[in-house]
């Protein structure tokens, strides 16, 4: 019985690429459904939060009454709905949002100022 170790080889590296090239797609499209969050501003700010996620069918509120800056929040999901509430005095907010390689910036100050975001 001959033995063929190319081939073998041949057909492991095959197998090999496409576990690889599964685990890149895999890890392609959960990328595509990271939202990522970044809230900045004045030392000492304080700020309220309330998001809606939507992955699909499924929804997971987050809320938060009181935060301090800086704050970083990521989640899984294909849109978000939410606003970010300034609570402080003389304070100032940035808030960046990333999603699918896409940025967007906004920033607000004075109490009780409300930035709203819907992402899709």
């Amino acid at each position: 019985m001959k033995r063929f170790p190319a081939l073998s080889c041949h057909v492991g590296l095959a197998a090999l690429v496409a576990v690889l090239s599964t685990g890149a797609f895999a890890f392609e499209e959960q990328e595509m459904n990271r939202i990522q969050i970044d809230i900045s501003g004045t030392p000492g700010t304080q700020f309220s939060m309330h998001w809606r996620v939507s992955d699909g069918d499924d929804v997971t509120e987050y809320r938060e009454e009181r935060l301090g800056v800086p704050a970083q929040f990521h989640y899984a999901g294909t849109a978000l709905v939410g606003q970010v509430t300034l609570l402080t005095d003389n304070g100032r907010l940035e808030v960046d949002v990333q999603k699918d390689g896409n940025r967007t910036r906004s920033s607000t100050q004075g109490k009780g100022s409300t930035l709203n975001l819907t992402l899709r």
